[in-house]
């Protein structure tokens, strides 16, 4: 009797409908980034922020070395969301004998204004007066920034092995090497939190002005396909910039996992086109943020979730 009264209540459990049954707690939305200090790190806490504040989606940032330690965590579905230029989101997705499979593009957040910067006395003025100079390179947990370097220095006629490079792994590792004097010249973000830290420690930098000139951008394209020239207005907080120059810029992009929920995507960008007030709060970067490059084209495998909602808002993928 026993028996037969515990397979009695299994059954009428079984005939539950999945609605009525108790919710699982709802695991946080993990976001990749990288390292405290760089503008990667704060754009991922913005759209953390964001995706709790104004769509009610629990997440997280998991900060880390570089790309080649969170994307593939989001491969396997260890990670929901992550922060990567196209450069290195192609590279994952597209070449190689281990491409990231699982990996979908979800948006275009906004264009990445990079350079290479150096104490604001240096004799350096231009892209070609650092030949022989020290400049990091390497990167070994960002691949991809080496090939960005490449292409600043074709800008202004030189090649890798004009100048002297010092191996760092990545951008803070290259940007404290230049505090403590090992380095002439470092690669980091423009407006990056650390290049603030960097400027108070060594009484001031000033980023390398590019060169404009159509030769000069061919060189530079060449070695870094789909980067363009920006102008960088100076404004308070951006380190290094005290007059306009012309900067590299490429496109940051928020990537996703083939295992996050289509509703999950379509609601996180719904949040992030809505709310660009928010993110610019968190975050003045996101000034550049425009809804209608969202679904801007990369030739990328683009999830269901971003495709759905790219139809709803009337932007074109």
């Amino acid at each position: 009797m026993k028996r037969l009264m515990l397979a009695a209540v299994a059954v009428l459990t079984l005939a539950i409908p999945l609605h009525a049954q108790p919710a699982r707690a709802q695991q946080p939305l993990g976001i990749g980034t990288m390292g405290q200090g760089t503008l990667g790190y704060a754009m991922g806490a913005a759209i953390a922020t964001v995706l709790q504040e104004k769509a009610g989606l629990s997440a997280r940032i998991q900060p880390s070395s570089g790309t080649s330690s969170y994307l593939p965590l989001i491969n396997s579905g260890e990670l929901d969301f992550g922060i990567a230029n196209i450069l290195e989101a192609r590279e994952a997705m597209l070449t190689g004998d281990r491409k990231l499979q699982n990996l979908r593009f979800a948006s275009v957040l906004f264009p990445f204004r990079v350079g290479l910067f150096v104490k604001k006395d240096s004799p350096a003025k231009t892209i070609a007066d650092l030949k022989g100079l020290r400049v990091t390179y390497g990167y070994s947990s960002q691949a991809t920034i080496e090939t960005v370097i490449d292409g600043l220095l074709a800008n202004g006629g030189l090649k890798r092995d004009d100048v002297r490079r010092v191996l760092v792994p990545n951008v803070v590792r290259g940007a404290d090497d230049f505090a403590s004097g090992k380095v002439d010249a470092a690669f980091f973000a423009i407006g990056g939190g650390k290049v603030s830290e960097v400027d108070a420690s060594v009484g001031g930098i000033r980023f390398i002005p590019l060169s404009d000139q159509l030769e000069a951008i061919a060189r530079m394209t060449k070695a870094v396909p789909g980067s363009y020239i920006t102008m960088v207005q100076p404004r308070n907080g951006m380190a290094g910039v005290d007059q306009p120059i012309a900067a590299m810029a490429y496109d940051y992009m928020l990537l996703t996992g083939k295992h996050v929920p289509d509703a999950t995507v379509h609601k996180a960008l719904k949040a992030l086109a809505d709310n660009k007030e928010a993110l610019v709060a968190s975050l003045a970067a996101f000034n550049a943020f425009d809804k209608a490059r969202m679904a801007k084209s990369v030739d990328l495998p683009v999830h269901p979730g971003a495709q759905a909602f790219f139809a709803e808002a009337g932007l074109k993928k």
